[in-house]
């Protein structure tokens, strides 16, 4: 019988041992042998449980035993995570983990420190909740030449964008309603900034081209200063608005990463994702376009998947040779401002045929959009694709001459 421990006792954790206990059938024939949840770390009291004789809240019991194989990691926060995971793969113990901040900023580390102690470092439910996404990454489209990743990997703002645009509601109710329904935490920033879908697009990034790439390295940007006149003109452009986290790889071997809102058009892939659902777009050279679709977050969702890679490492116990990357290499990810794309962008401008000329002399050929109820001093169009450094300065000198954007949106063909 396997032993395991499971770091934290959560929503995630509480989910693992759930999982474990309650379908360990299933998990005997897939594993090969029986798991056991021998220790569960947490501060906290969780006495009336079946199981609160195994909790602990010391670590060294969990490093220190032989018996235990395999520690699931979900804490989340990167401290003290990494030290507990370092330990552990030190020790000779396989790391799985949902912990998608710990692997954004570490997984290079943690993952070479796995391969020298002969451990695996698994990280499945970090992306996508219960999607499987990792291993297809490494395994399944090993023999491709990936060039983007574009995804919808916030299932809180993607209920939200879908509020806006099918009920009319603005942000900030959008917001309430998804907070009343469970779906956002009080403090909801790390969904609305664009943090968490950042941290994602980090580790699909890092997998996909092979070198580390940081989130200080992917321009980012949340969904708080979106309006309903956005999705208005959205609609009217014959599309929806979606947060999406994009990594490309440029004809110069140079990657460049962003997330941020886009208007993407209705017949995309991706614009029929709707609520909490995620989806994950990934291109290569030889399968073309592949989506992977499914619930991003959740108690058991991502149980599951931290469930999944645990059998793994109790059935392959050995490290993993093609779940690898190295740490990023100087200049690899370029400036944003040198990617191409469109935008839309939206003005405040009193004489809307000065705006049309202004824009289109900046831009080139613009296209107008309208909306119901538009205010006679707002002008909204859509630009061609340009390098975005000349968009952003574009839309600078407009602002210099009295019409100063309210807002401005990339325009992804995805």
């Amino acid at each position: 019988m396997a032993k395991i421990a499971v770091l934290g006792h959560g929503v995630v954790g509480s989910g693992v041992v759930e999982v474990v206990h309650d379908n360990q059938q299933s998990i005997l024939s897939r594993a090969g042998e029986a798991i056991e949840v021998k220790r569960i770390l947490d501060l906290r009291e969780f006495p009336g449980l079946s199981y609160s004789d195994r909790f602990t809240k010391d670590f060294s019991e969990i490093v220190g035993d032989p018996e235990i194989s395999v520690v699931a990691e979900v804490m989340g926060g990167v401290h003290p995570a990494y030290e507990f995971s370092m330990q552990a793969l030190r020790a000779g113990k396989s790391v799985v983990t949902s912990n998608k901040e710990l692997v954004a900023q570490k997984g290079a580390e943690l993952l070479a420190v796995a391969q020298e102690n002969g451990v695996k470092y698994l990280f499945e439910a970090s992306v996508g909740g219960g999607i499987p996404i990792i291993r297809p990454l490494h395994q399944c489209l090993a023999a491709n030449e990936l060039t983007e990743i574009v995804g919808i990997l916030n299932g809180t703002t993607n209920f939200i964008l879908t509020k806006m645009f099918k009920e009319g509601m603005e942000f900030g109710e959008a917001l309430a309603e998804a907070q009343r329904l469970g779906y956002a935490e009080r403090d909801p920033s790390a969904d609305i900034e664009g943090g968490d879908a950042c941290r994602k697009i980090c580790i699909l990034a890092s997998l996909a081209f092979g070198k580390h790439v940081y989130p200080d390295q992917v321009e980012t940007q949340g969904i708080t200063k979106l309006t309903a006149a956005d999705v208005a003109y959205a609609g009217s452009w014959g599309g929806v608005i979606k947060l999406i986290g994009r990594a490309k790889k440029r004809e110069d071997g140079k990657l460049t990463a962003t997330v941020g809102p886009a208007f993407i058009k209705s017949d995309s892939q991706l614009a029929g994702i709707e609520d909490v659902f995620n989806g994950i777009l990934v291109r290569g050279n030889a399968i073309g376009d592949v989506v992977f679709y499914g619930r991003g977050a959740g108690k058991l969702p991502t149980a599951s998947a931290v469930v999944a890679d645990i059998i793994d490492a109790v059935k392959n116990p050995g490290p993993s040779k093609s779940l690898h990357w190295e740490d990023a290499a100087e200049n690899q990810v370029a400036d944003w401002r040198e990617d191409q794309a469109a935008y839309y962008i939206c003005l405040r401008a009193a004489d809307n045929e000065r705006a049309r000329a202004a824009a289109s002399g900046l831009f080139g050929e613009i296209q107008a959009l309208s909306r119901d109820d538009k205010p006679d001093d707002e002008f909204a169009f859509v630009t061609v694709p340009l390098p975005e450094s000349k968009i952003l300065d574009g839309a600078a000198r407009l602002a210099e001459q009295g019409m100063p954007a309210l807002s401005m949106i990339r325009v992804l063909d995805c």
